[in-house]
């Protein structure tokens, strides 16, 4: 059946993982890596999964034979999934075909296929890796954008902890020189997760970064993420500001940014998408990282990102605890929203 089944063995593995964690009551700290992604995925996606994929099986039962009051249903069901109106057209003509050249007419053999199609969207036709491009020799630089309210200070100080427990020396830059709090916000962050830091209030970013830079070289800094601006509202004033930015992290460290990482709050649904979107024409993005995933039920947000804007999501937000902000897993995030369908 293609991807769904491919998966469909490994979403039963993930599961008994996932109910043995669960009998012997294991605390998050003694798992492995992979114990917690099962877990922290399982219960972050619990919205959607209650929504999406409850609501999927009930259209099911209540549809024996594929028809066009079926499809209309299916086609409400994920647009309320946050998958985007264009994504969802798009996927439910590839739908159509499939059924008519398959010769399928069960509804409840037919989700399979719905699964299958949907991560498709995801996984077909191009490389999008959702791993960090880590710096041959010297400091790997993370630039991270996104509005104000997203949760962009939040998740560096969380990506801070998770390097940090990995071992590596991380700096934090506070290049969000006149917000109010921002500079002693991140310092704040670095104080709880071990890292370095450089900030300054009410000067020029970019030299801000130059100098921060200096500092990070000199301490063999292992990586450094770097706080921005989170305005929107003058594109060119931005882009001009992010421009500045790059040439003088580049002149510093060559190739560098080797990321810039767009935070959305998946709270916002479609918004999320037109930010992405405007943060494409003005600066080089190469990644998503999605906050707030868990406090939606509108987990399709992920394949709309991809089909919309082609790009990877390479971090999720699924909690508000240190742990809670994992590298993002194609077969992780199938198992979190399908687990109830096998």
């Amino acid at each position: 059946m293609g991807l769904f089944q491919k998966f469909k063995e490994k979403i039963i593995g993930k599961k008994e993982v996932s109910l043995e964690i669960q009998e012997k009551e294991k605390p998050l700290e003694k798992l492995t890596e992979e114990e917690k992604d099962t877990v922290i995925y399982d219960k972050g996606l619990e919205k959607t999964r209650k929504e999406f994929v409850s609501e999927l099986s009930l259209l099911g039962k209540r549809y024996t034979k594929v028809t066009e009051d079926y499809y209309e249903e299916l086609e409400s069901l994920l647009i309320k999934a946050d998958i985007g109106v264009k994504t969802v057209f798009s996927f439910l003509d590839r739908l159509r075909h499939r059924v008519k050249h398959e010769n399928i007419t069960d509804t409840v053999f037919l989700n399979e296929v719905i699964v299958d199609e949907l991560f498709m969207i995801y996984v077909e036709g191009e490389s999008l890796t959702d791993k960090i491009n880590m710096a041959s020799e010297g400091p790997t630089v993370i630039l991270m954008v996104g509005v104000n309210g997203v949760g962009k200070t939040t998740t560096i100080g969380k990506l801070s902890h998770k390097y940090h427990e990995e071992g590596k020396k991380v700096m934090l830059i506070a290049a969000d020189t006149f917000r109010a709090g921002a500079v002693p916000q991140l310092e704040e962050w670095a104080h709880r997760t071990g890292a370095l830091f450089y900030g300054k209030e009410n000067t020029d970013p970019a030299g801000v970064i130059y100098d921060g830079l200096v500092q990070a070289k000199e301490a063999n800094v292992d990586i450094v993420l770097i706080d921005t601006a989170g305005r929107l509202q003058n594109k060119v004033n931005l882009m001009n500001e992010l421009e500045k930015m790059n040439k003088v992290i580049g002149k510093h460290v060559p190739n560098a940014p080797h990321e810039t990482l767009l935070i959305i709050d998946a709270t916002t649904g479609q918004n999320g998408i037109s930010q992405a979107e405007a943060f494409k024409e003005i600066t080089n993005i190469t990644g998503i990282v999605l906050t707030k995933l868990d406090g939606t039920a509108k987990g399709g947000i992920v394949l709309a990102i991809k089909e919309t804007v082609g790009l990877p999501v390479k971090f999720i937000g699924l909690g508000e605890g240190m742990e809670d902000l994992r590298s993002f897993d194609i077969e992780d995030y199938i198992y979190g929203l399908f687990k109830d369908m096998v």
